[in-house]
């Protein structure tokens, strides 16, 4: 058993629980689940059954019960929007958030967003945290202060340079006030604007809508920044053009001003000094382009940016993507970076004296607790849209396998299904999780070919932006 384990790269207990999925009747069945969720990593299991019925006569048109699954269970994909934790459900999720973003610089009429927005002057801005200390880096110019130069993969890039003087508690802190600091630019934006245009918020607002899609990311320090879509619109949202006077330049402006206004005032709290949060010095705005005629930034480039970073933590920093249910957990993972223990040690040491922030219930996230990606109501559809889509889709091939009437070509034959399902665990074992991550692999590369083959063909006819 040994020898073939090694020469299967696996180690006996998964080669022997593999061997008994292979070999299972089920196997065959097992396998369709699977791909179905698209090799997840983590499935949801689920035991009940269906009934479809023509609403009319009572007929049963189909039934379906999950005792005749393998295990007696259906696997759904755990839909998790963490690469780390399920690489297959993060890919879905970091589709639909580039859909999501690409709908609102492109338009798409099918998203609810027509193609006229590719005329409304849009920015991509990149909003970053303060200094809270020096810490190991790659200037464009010289070297890191510690008289180093770095390497771009160096494992000390974004740790202190003095670990005894670098404010773990104010990093923290603003990660942890860091959707508060979003808040005020998107209620100062407004404001500046009206300032600069010479007009009241009520006319701005009768004149000029601002929507606009963000993602978060986590830096090597730690601290968390946000990289934002805005896009001017019409009174009416995308559906009507901004006044005239609505400029890039202008865009540009109100939103430095409106960041520079934003702060969150903490009071002194037992030995914890008063803080007053801003943003950092750093704040980059640029111009996003169409067709990438001589600007840095076209359509596609931001929403694959964007998506990029919708399946991504705090991991970058080392982190675990769980929750520490108690400090002493910590002793368990000796590989964790120094620089990133004392972030979540110091969540933990300041949670008692903030207890409305639940700093302890995020010390995994060093602080954050906002949503990784969020957006404006009109900025473009939403991600539980392109869920139902999806949904849509499905059910549709579903009831053309089953030969069960489709509502939309014979609105007279309805339905009605009558469902129970209860949870019933989740995951694989170690031999399902060595054959789902196969599956994984094997669907991605189909989709790499895919995307190579119509890249090839757009080439050809000489659409270069979709």
């Amino acid at each position: 058993m040994t020898d073939s384990a090694t020469l299967a790269g696996l180690d006996p207990t998964t080669l022997g629980d593999l061997l008994r999925v292979v070999g299972s009747p089920g196997f065959d069945r097992w396998q369709d689940q699977i791909r179905r969720t698209g090799g997840c990593s983590d499935p949801i299991h689920l035991t009940g059954s269906t009934k479809t019925l023509d609403r009319a006569t009572g007929t049963v048109l189909h039934a379906y019960s999950t005792d005749a699954e393998p295990g007696g269970r259906l696997r759904v994909a755990c839909g998790n929007r963490r690469a780390s934790r399920c690489p297959s459900c993060a890919w879905t999720y970091a589709g639909d958030t580039y859909h999501l973003i690409r709908a609102g610089l492109v338009g798409d009429e099918t998203k609810s967003t027509p193609t006229t927005v590719r005329d409304h002057p849009r920015v991509f801005a990149t909003l970053t945290a303060p200094s809270f200390g020096p810490v190991h880096n790659r200037p464009t110019h010289g070297r890191c202060r510690c008289g180093v130069h770095h390497l771009a993969d160096a494992p000390e890039l974004g740790t202190a340079l003095n670990p005894d003087t670098y404010e773990y508690g104010t990093a923290v802190l603003w990660n942890n006030h860091a959707g508060h600091l979003w808040r005020y630019v998107t209620i100062y934006l407004p404001r500046e604007l009206a300032k600069r245009a010479g007009i009241t918020q009520r006319e701005l607002k009768e004149q000029l809508r601002v929507s606009y899609g963000k993602v978060a990311e986590y830096q090597k320090r730690g601290a968390i920044h946000f990289h934002a879509v805005i896009r001017f619109d019409g009174p009416d949202g995308p559906d009507t053009a901004p006044p005239a006077w609505a400029t890039y330049d202008l865009l540009t402006d109100a939103l430095k001003a409106a960041a520079a206004r934003a702060e969150v005032a903490l009071p002194a709290v037992g030995d914890q000094p008063a803080r007053t949060l801003r943003w950092g010095t750093q704040l980059d705005v640029q111009r996003i382009g169409a067709f990438g005629a001589g600007e840095d930034l076209t359509e596609q480039a931001v929403a694959s940016y964007v998506a990029k970073y919708a399946t991504k933590a705090a991991e970058t920093t080392g982190t675990v993507d769980r929750r520490i249910g108690e400090l002493a957990e910590l002793d368990k993972l000796p590989d964790l970076p120094d620089h990133t223990r004392r972030l979540i040690r110091a969540c933990w040491e300041l949670d008692e004296l903030y207890p409305d922030r639940r700093l302890w219930q995020w010390a995994h996230m060093l602080g954050f607790r906002g949503h990784f990606s969020t957006k404006s109501r009109r900025y473009s559809t939403t991600l539980g849209a392109l869920r139902q889509v999806r949904a849509d889709y499905r059910a549709a091939q579903q009831r053309a396998a089953l030969g069960l009437p489709d509502p939309d070509e014979n609105p007279e034959a309805t339905t009605l299904t009558l469902a129970h399902w209860a949870y019933a665990g989740h995951g694989h074992t170690p031999g399902e999780s060595w054959l789902a991550a196969t599956i994984a692999r094997e669907i991605q590369a189909n989709r790499d070919t895919a995307r190579q083959a119509r890249a090839e063909i757009e080439a050809e006819e000489g659409d270069d932006w979709t």
